[in-house]
């Protein structure tokens, strides 16, 4: 098994999700793809980033993704090695994550397709 990548990386922008996307599409040339009229993301196949834009979902901080080829096997993993879960598996278009507490007290999310 390949060790598994970061490939996405999420980003806070509730208080100003339209600017914030708007932004990087002139600074960068990115386009996005709206999930929802809260949530967008590029789809380069390489390191993708997300907006979210939903003012109870979003993090403070940007949120790391890992793709994973096993997800429970990996949320396994990370709480035998001593991470905390901060959220269980759920659903979303086009996978399942959860997200993780590693004992520097950085939240990550670990992913998988649907």
């Amino acid at each position: 098994m390949a060790p598994a990548r970061l490939d996405y990386v999420e980003l806070p922008s509730a208080t100003a999700h339209e600017l914030t996307r708007a932004f990087y599409a002139r600074s960068f040339g990115w386009t996005f793809t709206e999930f929802s009229p809260d949530y967008a993301a590029t789809s380069s196949g390489d390191t993708d980033i997300g907006l979210n834009g939903q003012p109870d979902e979003a993090l403070a901080a940007p949120l790391p993704v890992i793709k994973v080829d096993d997800l429970e096997a990996t949320f396994d993993a990370v709480i035998k090695a001593g991470g905390m879960i901060a959220k269980p598996i759920f659903a979303f278009p086009g996978g399942r994550r959860f997200h993780f507490i590693d004992p520097s007290g950085s939240e990550l999310a670990a992913w998988s397709d649907a």
